[in-house]
Protein backbone atom coordinates (compact mmCIF):
# COMPACT_ATOMS: atom_id res chain seq x y z
CA UNK A 1 0.00 0.00 0.00
CA UNK A 2 2.82 2.37 0.90
CA UNK A 3 4.51 1.58 -2.42
CA UNK A 4 1.40 2.60 -4.39
CA UNK A 5 1.11 5.88 -2.46
CA UNK A 6 4.73 6.77 -3.19
CA UNK A 7 4.19 5.98 -6.90
CA UNK A 8 1.11 8.24 -7.04
CA UNK A 9 2.95 11.04 -5.25
CA UNK A 10 5.89 10.84 -7.71
CA UNK A 11 3.51 10.92 -10.68
CA UNK A 12 1.70 13.98 -9.25
CA UNK A 13 4.98 15.87 -8.73
CA UNK A 14 6.06 15.20 -12.33
CA UNK A 15 2.73 16.49 -13.67
CA UNK A 16 3.01 19.65 -11.55
CA UNK A 17 6.55 20.27 -12.87
CA UNK A 18 5.36 19.86 -16.46
CA UNK A 19 2.45 22.27 -15.94
CA UNK A 20 4.76 24.83 -14.29
CA UNK A 21 7.20 24.63 -17.19
CA UNK A 22 4.41 25.27 -19.72
CA UNK A 23 3.13 28.28 -17.75
CA UNK A 24 6.64 29.76 -17.62
CA UNK A 25 7.00 29.34 -21.41
CA UNK A 26 3.68 31.11 -21.97
CA UNK A 27 4.64 33.99 -19.68
CA UNK A 28 8.06 34.34 -21.31
CA UNK A 29 6.46 34.81 -24.75
CA UNK A 30 4.68 37.99 -23.63
CA UNK A 31 7.65 39.84 -22.12
CA UNK A 32 8.37 43.30 -23.54
CA UNK A 33 12.03 43.58 -24.61
CA UNK A 34 12.12 47.15 -23.30
CA UNK A 35 11.74 45.73 -19.75
CA UNK A 36 14.96 43.91 -18.80
CA UNK A 37 14.49 40.33 -17.56
CA UNK A 38 17.06 40.69 -14.83
CA UNK A 39 17.85 37.41 -13.10
CA UNK A 40 16.22 35.26 -15.81
CA UNK A 41 18.11 33.96 -18.79
CA UNK A 42 16.37 35.21 -21.93
CA UNK A 43 16.38 32.70 -24.74
CA UNK A 44 17.45 33.83 -28.22
CA UNK A 45 14.54 35.16 -30.20
CA UNK A 46 12.44 36.21 -27.23
CA UNK A 47 9.31 37.83 -28.65
CA UNK A 48 7.06 40.62 -27.48
CA UNK A 49 3.48 41.46 -28.32
CA UNK A 50 3.16 44.48 -30.60
CA UNK A 51 -0.48 44.72 -31.68
CA UNK A 52 -2.96 42.12 -30.45
CA UNK A 53 -3.79 38.48 -29.71
CA UNK A 54 -3.35 35.22 -31.59
CA UNK A 55 -5.91 32.89 -33.23
CA UNK A 56 -9.38 33.80 -31.97
CA UNK A 57 -12.97 32.72 -32.52
CA UNK A 58 -16.40 34.26 -32.15
CA UNK A 59 -16.73 38.04 -31.94
CA UNK A 60 -12.95 38.48 -31.67
CA UNK A 61 -12.26 36.82 -35.01
CA UNK A 62 -12.14 40.20 -36.75
CA UNK A 63 -9.59 41.64 -34.33
CA UNK A 64 -6.09 42.12 -35.73
CA UNK A 65 -3.81 39.15 -35.22
CA UNK A 66 -0.97 39.39 -32.75
CA UNK A 67 2.48 40.05 -34.20
CA UNK A 68 5.79 39.31 -32.54
CA UNK A 69 9.02 41.24 -32.90
CA UNK A 70 12.10 39.20 -31.96
CA UNK A 71 14.90 40.78 -30.00
CA UNK A 72 17.98 41.71 -32.06
CA UNK A 73 20.91 39.33 -31.51
CA UNK A 74 22.95 42.14 -29.95
CA UNK A 75 20.32 42.61 -27.23
CA UNK A 76 20.07 38.86 -26.68
CA UNK A 77 23.80 38.78 -25.98
CA UNK A 78 23.55 41.82 -23.69
CA UNK A 79 20.77 40.11 -21.71
CA UNK A 80 22.98 37.06 -21.35
CA UNK A 81 25.77 39.25 -20.00
CA UNK A 82 23.45 40.88 -17.44
CA UNK A 83 21.80 37.65 -16.35
CA UNK A 84 25.17 35.94 -16.17
CA UNK A 85 28.18 37.88 -14.88
CA UNK A 86 26.34 40.97 -13.59
CA UNK A 87 23.75 39.00 -11.61
CA UNK A 88 26.52 36.76 -10.25
CA UNK A 89 28.35 39.86 -9.00
CA UNK A 90 25.15 41.23 -7.42
CA UNK A 91 24.50 37.92 -5.65
CA UNK A 92 28.03 37.87 -4.24
CA UNK A 93 27.60 41.49 -3.11
CA UNK A 94 24.46 40.52 -1.23
CA UNK A 95 26.51 37.94 0.65
CA UNK A 96 28.78 40.75 1.87
CA UNK A 97 25.70 42.88 2.57
CA UNK A 98 25.53 46.49 3.73
CA UNK A 99 26.85 49.23 1.48
CA UNK A 100 28.39 46.74 -0.95
CA UNK A 101 24.99 45.19 -1.64
CA UNK A 102 23.38 48.63 -1.96
CA UNK A 103 26.00 49.76 -4.47
CA UNK A 104 25.68 46.54 -6.52
CA UNK A 105 21.94 47.22 -6.86
CA UNK A 106 22.83 50.61 -8.35
CA UNK A 107 25.20 48.84 -10.77
CA UNK A 108 22.36 46.57 -11.86
CA UNK A 109 20.11 49.59 -12.49
CA UNK A 110 22.88 51.21 -14.55
CA UNK A 111 23.13 48.13 -16.80
CA UNK A 112 19.33 48.18 -17.20
CA UNK A 113 19.52 51.85 -18.25
CA UNK A 114 22.21 51.02 -20.82
CA UNK A 115 20.03 48.21 -22.16
CA UNK A 116 17.25 50.76 -22.72
CA UNK A 117 19.75 52.95 -24.61
CA UNK A 118 20.67 50.03 -26.90
CA UNK A 119 16.98 49.33 -27.59
CA UNK A 120 16.52 52.94 -28.68
CA UNK A 121 19.48 52.63 -31.10
CA UNK A 122 17.73 49.72 -32.85
CA UNK A 123 14.59 51.80 -33.38
CA UNK A 124 15.81 55.34 -34.12
CA UNK A 125 18.08 57.28 -36.40
CA UNK A 126 21.16 58.68 -34.73
CA UNK A 127 20.56 62.22 -33.39
CA UNK A 128 23.18 64.92 -33.14
CA UNK A 129 25.33 64.18 -30.10
CA UNK A 130 25.05 67.86 -29.07
CA UNK A 131 21.25 67.87 -29.31
CA UNK A 132 18.98 67.89 -26.22
CA UNK A 133 17.39 64.63 -27.43
CA UNK A 134 20.70 62.78 -27.25
CA UNK A 135 21.34 64.17 -23.78
CA UNK A 136 17.85 63.10 -22.73
CA UNK A 137 18.51 59.55 -23.93
CA UNK A 138 21.72 59.42 -21.89
CA UNK A 139 20.19 61.09 -18.83
CA UNK A 140 18.96 57.94 -17.08
CA UNK A 141 22.26 56.11 -17.58
CA UNK A 142 24.23 59.09 -16.26
CA UNK A 143 21.96 59.29 -13.21
CA UNK A 144 22.40 55.59 -12.41
CA UNK A 145 26.18 55.76 -12.86
CA UNK A 146 26.29 58.83 -10.63
CA UNK A 147 24.34 56.97 -7.94
CA UNK A 148 27.11 54.35 -7.79
CA UNK A 149 29.71 57.05 -7.10
CA UNK A 150 27.46 58.87 -4.61
CA UNK A 151 27.39 55.80 -2.36
CA UNK A 152 31.19 55.87 -2.24
CA UNK A 153 31.37 59.61 -1.53
CA UNK A 154 28.79 59.41 1.27
CA UNK A 155 30.64 56.61 3.08
CA UNK A 156 34.31 57.55 3.01
CA UNK A 157 34.74 56.37 6.60
CA UNK A 158 33.49 52.86 5.84
CA UNK A 159 35.73 49.87 6.50
CA UNK A 160 34.83 48.68 2.99
CA UNK A 161 35.84 51.93 1.32
CA UNK A 162 38.20 50.10 -1.04
CA UNK A 163 35.30 47.90 -2.17
CA UNK A 164 33.09 50.92 -2.85
CA UNK A 165 35.90 52.75 -4.68
CA UNK A 166 36.65 49.72 -6.86
CA UNK A 167 33.07 49.68 -8.15
CA UNK A 168 32.70 53.47 -8.45
CA UNK A 169 35.92 53.66 -10.52
CA UNK A 170 34.90 50.71 -12.68
CA UNK A 171 31.32 51.77 -13.46
CA UNK A 172 32.79 54.17 -16.03
CA UNK A 173 33.02 51.15 -18.34
CA UNK A 174 29.37 51.74 -19.32
CA UNK A 175 30.49 54.91 -21.09
CA UNK A 176 31.71 52.82 -24.04
CA UNK A 177 28.48 53.65 -25.88
CA UNK A 178 29.81 57.18 -26.52
CA UNK A 179 33.24 56.08 -27.81
CA UNK A 180 34.12 55.80 -31.50
CA UNK A 181 36.01 53.92 -32.79
CA UNK A 182 37.12 50.82 -30.83
CA UNK A 183 35.00 51.24 -27.71
CA UNK A 184 36.30 47.92 -26.35
CA UNK A 185 39.63 49.60 -25.58
CA UNK A 186 37.76 52.04 -23.32
CA UNK A 187 36.34 49.13 -21.32
CA UNK A 188 39.83 47.72 -20.86
CA UNK A 189 41.16 51.08 -19.65
CA UNK A 190 38.32 51.31 -17.13
CA UNK A 191 39.43 47.97 -15.72
CA UNK A 192 42.86 49.44 -14.99
CA UNK A 193 41.27 52.18 -12.86
CA UNK A 194 39.25 49.65 -10.89
CA UNK A 195 42.20 47.33 -10.37
CA UNK A 196 44.17 49.95 -8.42
CA UNK A 197 41.71 49.65 -5.53
CA UNK A 198 40.50 46.13 -6.28
CA UNK A 199 44.02 44.77 -5.84
CA UNK A 200 44.09 46.38 -2.40
CA UNK A 201 41.05 44.32 -1.48
CA UNK A 202 42.76 41.19 -2.78
CA UNK A 203 45.88 41.83 -0.71
CA UNK A 204 43.87 42.65 2.42
CA UNK A 205 41.58 39.63 2.33
CA UNK A 206 43.56 36.90 0.58
CA UNK A 207 44.44 35.35 3.94
CA UNK A 208 41.32 36.49 5.83
CA UNK A 209 38.10 35.91 3.92
CA UNK A 210 38.10 34.31 0.48
CA UNK A 211 34.58 35.62 -0.19
CA UNK A 212 35.99 39.13 -0.73
CA UNK A 213 38.58 37.72 -3.16
CA UNK A 214 35.88 35.97 -5.20
CA UNK A 215 33.84 39.20 -5.14
CA UNK A 216 36.70 41.15 -6.76
CA UNK A 217 37.24 38.48 -9.43
CA UNK A 218 33.49 38.46 -10.17
CA UNK A 219 33.62 42.23 -10.77
CA UNK A 220 36.71 41.88 -12.99
CA UNK A 221 34.88 39.24 -15.05
CA UNK A 222 32.20 41.81 -16.00
CA UNK A 223 34.90 43.89 -17.73
CA UNK A 224 36.18 40.90 -19.68
CA UNK A 225 32.72 39.81 -20.80
CA UNK A 226 31.67 43.37 -21.71
CA UNK A 227 34.87 43.91 -23.70
CA UNK A 228 34.29 40.69 -25.67
CA UNK A 229 30.65 41.66 -26.24
CA UNK A 230 31.60 45.11 -27.57
CA UNK A 231 34.30 43.66 -29.85
CA UNK A 232 31.79 41.23 -31.33
CA UNK A 233 28.69 43.42 -31.65
CA UNK A 234 29.96 47.01 -31.80
CA UNK A 235 33.64 46.91 -32.87
CA UNK A 236 33.58 50.50 -34.27
CA UNK A 237 30.99 51.99 -31.93
CA UNK A 238 27.22 51.88 -31.36
CA UNK A 239 25.21 51.55 -34.58
CA UNK A 240 21.83 53.27 -35.09
CA UNK A 241 18.93 52.45 -37.38
CA UNK A 242 19.66 55.23 -39.87
CA UNK A 243 18.02 53.41 -42.78
CA UNK A 244 14.38 53.08 -41.68
CA UNK A 245 14.45 54.19 -38.06
CA UNK A 246 12.06 56.63 -36.44
CA UNK A 247 12.90 59.91 -34.75
CA UNK A 248 15.02 59.52 -31.60
CA UNK A 249 12.55 61.47 -29.46
CA UNK A 250 9.69 59.27 -30.61
CA UNK A 251 11.72 56.12 -29.93
CA UNK A 252 12.54 57.35 -26.43
CA UNK A 253 8.86 57.93 -25.65
CA UNK A 254 7.95 54.54 -27.10
CA UNK A 255 10.50 52.68 -24.99
CA UNK A 256 9.61 54.58 -21.83
CA UNK A 257 5.86 54.05 -22.23
CA UNK A 258 6.03 50.57 -23.75
CA UNK A 259 3.79 51.52 -26.70
CA UNK A 260 3.85 53.48 -29.96
CA UNK A 261 4.12 57.23 -29.50
CA UNK A 262 1.77 58.03 -32.38
CA UNK A 263 -1.97 57.78 -31.73
CA UNK A 264 -4.15 55.40 -33.81
CA UNK A 265 -6.33 56.99 -36.53
CA UNK A 266 -10.12 57.11 -36.20
CA UNK A 267 -11.99 54.03 -37.41
CA UNK A 268 -8.89 51.86 -37.33
CA UNK A 269 -10.55 49.06 -35.36
CA UNK A 270 -10.31 48.15 -31.70
CA UNK A 271 -7.75 49.99 -29.57
CA UNK A 272 -4.37 48.37 -28.91
CA UNK A 273 -3.84 46.39 -25.71
CA UNK A 274 -2.74 48.24 -22.56
CA UNK A 275 0.99 48.86 -22.16
CA UNK A 276 3.07 46.40 -20.13
CA UNK A 277 3.79 47.18 -16.49
CA UNK A 278 6.51 49.74 -15.77
CA UNK A 279 10.16 48.74 -15.47
CA UNK A 280 10.73 46.72 -12.29
CA UNK A 281 12.49 48.27 -9.32
CA UNK A 282 15.72 46.48 -8.59
CA UNK A 283 17.36 45.88 -5.23
CA UNK A 284 17.73 49.06 -3.22
CA UNK A 285 16.04 52.42 -3.63
CA UNK A 286 16.44 54.40 -6.81
CA UNK A 287 18.44 57.64 -6.62
CA UNK A 288 16.29 60.60 -5.56
CA UNK A 289 14.98 62.77 -8.34
CA UNK A 290 15.62 66.49 -8.05
CA UNK A 291 12.60 68.44 -6.85
CA UNK A 292 11.11 71.49 -8.53
CA UNK A 293 13.05 74.72 -8.13
CA UNK A 294 11.98 76.89 -5.26
CA UNK A 295 10.11 80.01 -6.08
CA UNK A 296 11.78 83.22 -5.01
CA UNK A 297 10.01 84.89 -2.07
CA UNK A 298 11.48 88.29 -2.75
CA UNK A 299 9.90 90.83 -5.10
CA UNK A 300 11.30 91.89 -8.43
CA UNK A 301 13.18 95.13 -9.16
CA UNK A 302 9.93 96.82 -10.17
CA UNK A 303 8.80 96.80 -6.51
CA UNK A 304 12.06 98.44 -5.49
CA UNK A 305 11.59 101.31 -7.95
CA UNK A 306 7.97 101.74 -6.85
CA UNK A 307 9.13 102.33 -3.29
CA UNK A 308 11.85 104.75 -4.38
CA UNK A 309 9.30 106.79 -6.28
CA UNK A 310 7.35 107.46 -3.04
CA UNK A 311 9.81 110.20 -2.11
CA UNK A 312 10.22 111.12 1.54
CA UNK A 313 7.34 108.88 2.63
CA UNK A 314 9.54 105.82 1.99
CA UNK A 315 11.26 106.43 5.37
CA UNK A 316 8.07 107.02 7.30
CA UNK A 317 8.19 103.57 8.91
CA UNK A 318 11.75 103.89 10.28
CA UNK A 319 12.30 104.23 14.04
CA UNK A 320 14.24 107.23 15.37
CA UNK A 321 17.43 106.22 17.14
CA UNK A 322 17.73 107.48 20.70
CA UNK A 323 20.88 109.39 21.73
CA UNK A 324 21.65 106.72 24.33
CA UNK A 325 21.95 104.13 21.50
CA UNK A 326 24.33 106.14 19.32
CA UNK A 327 27.81 104.61 19.50
CA UNK A 328 29.59 107.74 18.21
CA UNK A 329 28.19 109.71 21.21
CA UNK A 330 28.68 106.95 23.79
CA UNK A 331 32.26 105.59 23.97
CA UNK A 332 31.14 102.99 26.49
CA UNK A 333 29.10 101.25 23.78
CA UNK A 334 32.09 101.05 21.47
CA UNK A 335 34.16 99.42 24.23
CA UNK A 336 31.61 96.69 24.68
CA UNK A 337 31.11 93.49 22.72
CA UNK A 338 30.49 93.47 18.98
CA UNK A 339 26.95 93.75 17.72
CA UNK A 340 25.48 90.24 17.33
CA UNK A 341 24.25 89.18 13.92
CA UNK A 342 20.50 88.66 13.69
CA UNK A 343 19.34 85.35 12.30
CA UNK A 344 17.11 87.19 9.80
CA UNK A 345 19.69 89.69 8.59
CA UNK A 346 20.52 89.95 4.93
CA UNK A 347 24.10 88.88 5.60
CA UNK A 348 23.00 85.60 7.10
CA UNK A 349 23.42 82.67 4.74
CA UNK A 350 20.29 80.99 6.09
CA UNK A 351 18.20 84.16 5.83
CA UNK A 352 14.46 83.61 5.48
CA UNK A 353 14.38 86.11 2.65
CA UNK A 354 16.28 83.67 0.47
CA UNK A 355 18.93 86.27 -0.35
CA UNK A 356 21.89 84.43 1.12
CA UNK A 357 25.36 85.46 0.05
CA UNK A 358 28.13 83.11 -0.92
CA UNK A 359 29.53 81.17 2.06
CA UNK A 360 32.66 82.54 3.65
CA UNK A 361 35.70 80.47 2.66
CA UNK A 362 37.09 78.30 5.42
CA UNK A 363 40.20 79.26 7.30
CA UNK A 364 43.49 78.05 5.91
CA UNK A 365 45.23 75.46 8.07
CA UNK A 366 48.02 76.78 10.22
CA UNK A 367 51.60 76.11 9.16
CA UNK A 368 53.17 73.06 10.73
CA UNK A 369 55.47 75.25 12.81
CA UNK A 370 52.51 77.08 14.42
CA UNK A 371 50.48 74.00 15.31
CA UNK A 372 50.32 72.69 18.85
CA UNK A 373 52.67 69.75 19.14
CA UNK A 374 51.09 66.59 20.44
CA UNK A 375 53.04 64.12 22.60
CA UNK A 376 54.74 61.19 20.83
CA UNK A 377 52.79 57.98 20.86
CA UNK A 378 53.74 54.35 20.22
CA UNK A 379 51.24 51.73 21.35
CA UNK A 380 49.52 48.55 20.27
CA UNK A 381 45.74 48.96 19.92
CA UNK A 382 44.31 45.52 19.25
CA UNK A 383 46.09 44.31 16.10
CA UNK A 384 47.22 47.79 15.06
CA UNK A 385 50.43 49.55 16.04
CA UNK A 386 50.04 53.36 16.17
CA UNK A 387 53.23 55.43 15.86
CA UNK A 388 52.80 59.20 15.63
CA UNK A 389 54.22 62.63 16.51
CA UNK A 390 57.87 61.56 16.86
CA UNK A 391 60.37 64.24 15.88
CA UNK A 392 64.19 64.29 15.76
CA UNK A 393 64.53 61.00 17.62
CA UNK A 394 68.15 60.29 18.49
CA UNK A 395 67.71 56.52 18.66
CA UNK A 396 65.84 54.03 16.50
CA UNK A 397 62.25 53.17 17.41
CA UNK A 398 61.83 49.41 17.55
CA UNK A 399 58.57 47.51 17.13
CA UNK A 400 58.15 43.78 17.77
CA UNK A 401 55.34 42.91 15.37
CA UNK A 402 53.55 39.70 14.50
CA UNK A 403 51.94 38.42 11.31
CA UNK A 404 48.51 39.80 12.29
CA UNK A 405 49.72 43.32 13.14
CA UNK A 406 49.19 46.37 10.93
CA UNK A 407 51.39 49.42 11.56
CA UNK A 408 50.19 53.00 11.09
CA UNK A 409 52.91 55.70 11.11
CA UNK A 410 51.82 59.35 10.86
CA UNK A 411 53.18 62.88 11.47
CA UNK A 412 56.73 61.78 12.25
CA UNK A 413 59.83 63.80 11.30
CA UNK A 414 63.48 62.71 11.07
CA UNK A 415 62.82 59.38 12.73
CA UNK A 416 64.22 55.89 12.12
CA UNK A 417 61.91 52.92 12.76
CA UNK A 418 62.85 49.23 12.90
CA UNK A 419 60.11 46.60 12.41
CA UNK A 420 61.09 43.20 13.75
CA UNK A 421 59.51 39.95 12.56
CA UNK A 422 56.93 39.50 9.79
CA UNK A 423 54.01 41.96 9.94
CA UNK A 424 50.82 42.29 7.92
CA UNK A 425 50.94 45.80 6.41
CA UNK A 426 52.50 49.24 6.97
CA UNK A 427 50.97 52.65 6.22
CA UNK A 428 53.07 55.85 6.29
CA UNK A 429 51.13 59.12 6.13
CA UNK A 430 52.24 62.80 6.30
CA UNK A 431 55.76 62.09 7.49
CA UNK A 432 59.04 63.77 6.60
CA UNK A 433 62.53 62.24 6.46
CA UNK A 434 61.45 58.92 7.94
CA UNK A 435 63.65 55.84 7.57
CA UNK A 436 62.12 52.38 7.77
CA UNK A 437 63.84 48.99 8.15
CA UNK A 438 61.60 45.91 7.88
CA UNK A 439 62.04 42.16 7.84
CA UNK A 440 59.05 40.89 5.82
CA UNK A 441 55.42 41.79 5.15
CA UNK A 442 52.35 39.84 4.14
CA UNK A 443 50.68 42.67 2.22
CA UNK A 444 52.17 46.05 1.27
CA UNK A 445 53.82 49.30 2.35
CA UNK A 446 51.61 52.30 1.54
CA UNK A 447 53.38 55.71 1.64
CA UNK A 448 51.30 58.92 1.23
CA UNK A 449 52.59 62.53 1.23
CA UNK A 450 55.88 61.64 2.90
CA UNK A 451 58.90 63.33 1.26
CA UNK A 452 62.50 62.16 1.76
CA UNK A 453 61.39 58.64 2.56
CA UNK A 454 63.89 55.78 2.90
CA UNK A 455 63.30 52.05 3.38
CA UNK A 456 65.35 48.86 3.52
CA UNK A 457 63.75 45.44 3.02
CA UNK A 458 65.64 42.51 4.55
CA UNK A 459 63.15 39.77 3.69
CA UNK A 460 60.16 39.59 1.31
CA UNK A 461 57.70 42.34 0.40
CA UNK A 462 54.93 41.87 -2.21
CA UNK A 463 54.00 45.50 -2.95
CA UNK A 464 55.12 49.10 -2.39
CA UNK A 465 52.64 51.92 -3.13
CA UNK A 466 53.87 55.53 -3.25
CA UNK A 467 51.45 58.44 -3.57
CA UNK A 468 52.66 62.09 -3.72
CA UNK A 469 56.16 61.26 -2.50
CA UNK A 470 58.96 63.69 -3.37
CA UNK A 471 62.25 61.88 -2.92
CA UNK A 472 62.42 58.21 -1.89
CA UNK A 473 65.25 55.70 -1.59
CA UNK A 474 64.40 52.00 -1.41
CA UNK A 475 66.86 49.16 -0.80
CA UNK A 476 65.68 45.68 -1.77
CA UNK A 477 67.23 42.39 -0.78
CA UNK A 478 67.68 39.28 -2.89
CA UNK A 479 64.47 37.83 -1.48
CA UNK A 480 62.44 40.93 -2.42
CA UNK A 481 63.49 41.39 -6.06
CA UNK A 482 59.95 40.43 -7.13
CA UNK A 483 58.41 43.40 -5.31
CA UNK A 484 55.85 45.40 -7.31
CA UNK A 485 56.13 49.20 -7.00
CA UNK A 486 53.20 51.52 -7.80
CA UNK A 487 53.83 55.28 -7.99
CA UNK A 488 51.44 58.20 -8.39
CA UNK A 489 52.52 61.88 -8.53
CA UNK A 490 56.01 60.96 -7.32
CA UNK A 491 59.45 62.36 -8.11
CA UNK A 492 63.00 61.38 -7.28
CA UNK A 493 62.30 57.73 -6.47
CA UNK A 494 65.38 55.48 -6.60
CA UNK A 495 65.37 51.70 -6.10
CA UNK A 496 68.65 50.03 -5.10
CA UNK A 497 69.07 46.33 -5.92
CA UNK A 498 71.93 44.07 -4.84
CA UNK A 499 74.73 43.24 -7.25
CA UNK A 500 75.44 39.89 -8.84
CA UNK A 501 77.66 38.79 -5.94
CA UNK A 502 77.82 39.68 -2.27
CA UNK A 503 80.97 41.73 -2.84
CA UNK A 504 79.31 43.93 -5.47
CA UNK A 505 77.79 47.26 -4.52
CA UNK A 506 74.10 48.03 -4.80
CA UNK A 507 72.92 49.20 -8.21
CA UNK A 508 70.74 52.32 -8.24
CA UNK A 509 67.71 52.21 -10.57
CA UNK A 510 65.70 55.47 -10.82
CA UNK A 511 61.99 55.14 -11.53
CA UNK A 512 60.71 57.12 -14.57
CA UNK A 513 59.16 60.52 -13.99
CA UNK A 514 58.61 61.89 -17.50
CA UNK A 515 56.05 60.38 -19.85
CA UNK A 516 55.72 61.28 -23.52
CA UNK A 517 52.27 60.89 -25.07
CA UNK A 518 51.52 61.00 -28.79
CA UNK A 519 48.47 60.36 -30.97
CA UNK A 520 48.89 57.39 -33.29
CA UNK A 521 46.03 56.19 -35.46
CA UNK A 522 43.57 58.07 -33.26
CA UNK A 523 44.87 56.50 -30.04
CA UNK A 524 46.95 58.00 -27.22
CA UNK A 525 50.26 56.14 -26.86
CA UNK A 526 52.48 56.90 -23.83
CA UNK A 527 56.20 56.18 -23.63
CA UNK A 528 58.85 56.68 -20.97
CA UNK A 529 61.31 59.48 -21.72
CA UNK A 530 64.91 58.32 -21.41
CA UNK A 531 67.84 60.73 -21.09
CA UNK A 532 71.19 59.69 -22.51
CA UNK A 533 74.52 60.93 -21.16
Amino acid sequence: MASNNMHNLTTLIKRLEAATSRLEDMAQATIDPSAPTIGVMSAPGTARAVIGGGDQTGDDANAPKQAYEPLPPALDDFDSLINGDVVKFVNMSEELGGLVAEQSAAVLRAFAAERKFLIITTKAKKPDIQSPVYMEILKELQTMMGAVGDIREANRGSTLFNHLTTVSEGIAMLGWITIEPKPADFVTESLSSAQFYGNRVLKEYKDKDHTHVEWVHAFYQIFKSLSNYVKQRYPQGVTWNNRDGIDAKEALIEVQSGQKAASAPLGAGPPPPPPPPPLPRFDGPSPPTPGPPRASKGGDMGAVFDQLSQGESVTAGLRKVDRAEMTHKNPSLRAGATVPTRSDSQTSISSASGRGKSPVPGKKPKPESMRTKKPPRKELDGNKWIVENFENESGMLEIDASISHSILISRCTKTAIRIHNKANAISLDNCNSVSLVIDSLVSAVDVIKSPKFAMQVLGTLPTIMLDQVDGATIYLGKESLGTEIFTSKCAGVNVNVPGATEDDDYEECPLPEQIKSVIRNGQVVSEIVEHAG
